[in-house]
């Protein structure tokens, strides 16, 4: 099956403009319903503001601490550079305010990418033209405003599929603030403003509303921390061993060079591994990713597992299992959209995401292409794998090429430049995607020699 085709379940429809309901239940009812953040369960027992008139609904306070939480994190982490969050939220809550729902994607996609590409475009042109320093600020800041470009497109798709609606018929400012305060909280949210898996709006507004309160997620999210300090544990042991066997080219077996670059490419990997365990565990403890009707499974938002991804014996699996988050967003926002070529479609929007880098070129166009040769392989050879052992055999060497195409990929979308592509041709790991594109090429020749035949017969 294809990676970008498999359907998400959504959660239940919410509505952007609706004011969140007022609790009537006591204080220990409250506790007792509401364990989305253990912090803002001790906020709600008295007014936000000293100077309110009234006390403050304890959902709005939540909305509250989420995103003041994640202004006060942009600021600290990104400085003068958080206003790019900032500038993207309110210009998205003007189109909001003014644009017809119907054309509020098509505004949203446009605007936003334009956006953050200028930034992006920005960064090359001080690293190659100008050959200074990014400040590692003004990196974080891009980084983040990647992550947010998801969440304001997944929102505007709700808007045009009218899963979501918006309504900015408020008879006071307050009320119009309270109706926006969901959205700001979702845009800006300090679980998600980092790293981390996308959350939907509509799954982000019934989780904090409380309304069916997960379990403690203490257990899972210590789990999770031994496995990210097991993770680094085995990354910084590798790095070390590889910093005391660098390959020389000219003396050294050429298997010597290939291990040595699929080790990196793990480095590189597992580092992303342990970013996305670190993410999760923070939403584990705000409340999110909890999967209903099951028992203490907290992996509903989860970007990928190590051992399961790195298993994958194709690419296919490879491209599903990775990032998952991302991946499925990639597929709502153009693989389905796409009536032709959609596989190339959706890589190609992805390194135009990434930052247009020549490694990210490279990179994504040779993970689409060897995705594509994946299909045709398959389709050919599994109906003829009648015995265990051919079937042994296809998957040991459906890893092994899995795994050396995505060592280059990862090497030339790590590197960015020239330098990832030269030590892949130095080491000859580069043989592995351009056999898999050459192998296409002919698959390709052949599906169409078949048609042919078929027409004239």
């Amino acid at each position: 099956m294809d990676p970008w085709t498999k359907t998400c379940k959504r959660p239940p429809t919410s509505c952007i403009g609706a004011r969140p309901p007022r609790l009537k239940e006591t204080q220990n009812d409250y506790k007792r319903h509401s364990r989305v953040c253990p912090v803002t369960q001790a906020l709600a027992k008295r007014p936000l503001y000293p100077w309110a008139p009234e006390p403050m609904p304890s959902k709005t306070i939540q909305y509250l601490f989420v995103s003041v939480g994640g202004c006060v994190l942009a600021v600290v982490t990104m400085g003068i550079y958080s206003l790019l969050l900032f500038v993207s939220t309110f210009v998205f809550i003007l189109v909001l305010a003014f644009v017809d729902p119907g054309y509020i994607h098509i505004w949203v996609f446009g605007v936003q990418m334009l956006w953050q590409t200028f930034w992006h475009l920005l960064i090359q042109y001080k690293e190659y033209w100008l050959h200074e320093s990014v400040s590692i600020r003004m990196f974080l800041a891009v980084s983040s405003l990647m992550l947010l470009t998801q969440r304001i497109t997944s929102v505007s798709m709700d808007l045009q599929e009218k899963q979501v609606t918006v309504t900015f018929s408020a008879s006071s400012k307050r009320k119009g603030c309270v109706m926006l305060l969901p959205l700001t909280s979702y845009l800006l949210s300090f679980t998600t403003l980092l790293g981390g898996p996308l959350c939907s709006y509509s799954q982000f507004v019934f989780l904090m509303q409380g309304i069916k309160p997960p379990p403690s997620p203490l257990g899972a999210v210590f789990l999770k921390l031994i496995q990210v300090l097991l993770l680094e544990l085995v990354r910084f042991c590798l790095v070390c061993f590889m910093k005391q066997n660098i390959p020389d080219p000219s003396h050294s077996a050429v298997l010597c060079g290939v291990l040595w670059v699929w080790g990196l490419a793990l480095v590189y990997r597992m580092q992303y591994y342990s970013h996305w365990r670190i993410s999760e565990c923070i939403n584990n403890a705000a409340g999110f990713g909890f999967r209903e009707n099951s028992s203490g499974d907290w992996s509903g938002l989860s970007d990928g597992d190590f051992w399961s991804t790195e298993a994958s014996s194709r690419m296919s699996d490879f491209a599903r299992r990775w990032n998952t988050t991302t991946a499925s967003w990639l597929r709502r926002l153009v693989y389905i959209r796409c009536k032709h070529f959609p596989l190339f479609m959706t890589f190609g929007f992805s390194l135009w995401w990434h930052g247009l880098h020549l490694g990210h070129f490279v990179g994504f166009l040779t993970w689409a292409a060897t995705v594509k040769t994946d299909y045709y392989i398959h389709r050919y050879l599994h109906p003829k794998l009648s015995s265990t052992w051919r079937k042994l055999l296809y998957t040991c060497l459906g890893w092994i090429n899995t795994q050396m195409i995505v060592t280059c990929v990862a090497i030339a979308v790590e590197l960015r430049n020239m330098s990832g592509l030269r030590l892949l041709s130095v080491t000859y790991a580069g043989l592995f995607p351009l056999c898999n594109i050459l192998l296409l090429v002919i698959l390709l020749k052949v599906d169409a020699v078949r048609k042919t035949t078929k027409v004239v017969m």
